[in-house]
């Protein structure tokens, strides 16, 4: 009953949307969204939530080692940045002029591009 589950396909979070983490190890931090993993509900963000992985010797490392490498976070840890104001916003959803649904910023009306 408390979790509430978000539909598959349904996210407010796109690939190159710019984002803030609200939430967990990397809060604070903005970056832009690499990919979406729609079925789990999770982003990987640009330069957030680095992971240490140590890595085989292979043809593109042939020394092997640790590497940084980002890790996905949930959708539910990231806000999505006002392209007008530049702070964290939630997401609507509105008819452009067109008669096309766009997401819109809460904070300032703005389309997202």
């Amino acid at each position: 009953m408390g979790n509430k589950t978000i539909i598959p396909g349904k996210l407010k979070i796109r690939t190159g949307d710019l984002v803030k983490v609200i939430a967990g190890d990397s809060k604070g931090q903005q970056g832009k969204v690499l990919s979406v993993l729609i079925e789990k509900n999770r982003a990987i963000v640009e330069g957030v939530n680095l992971v240490s992985k140590h890595t085989k010797p292979n043809a593109a490392n042939p020394n092997g080692g640790i590497i940084k490498k980002e890790a996905a976070l949930h959708i539910s840890n990231l806000m999505l940045v006002d392209p007008k104001s530049g702070k964290a916003t939630r997401v609507g959803r509105k008819l452009n002029a067109d008669g096309k649904l766009v997401r819109v910023a809460k904070i300032s009306g703005e389309e997202i591009k």
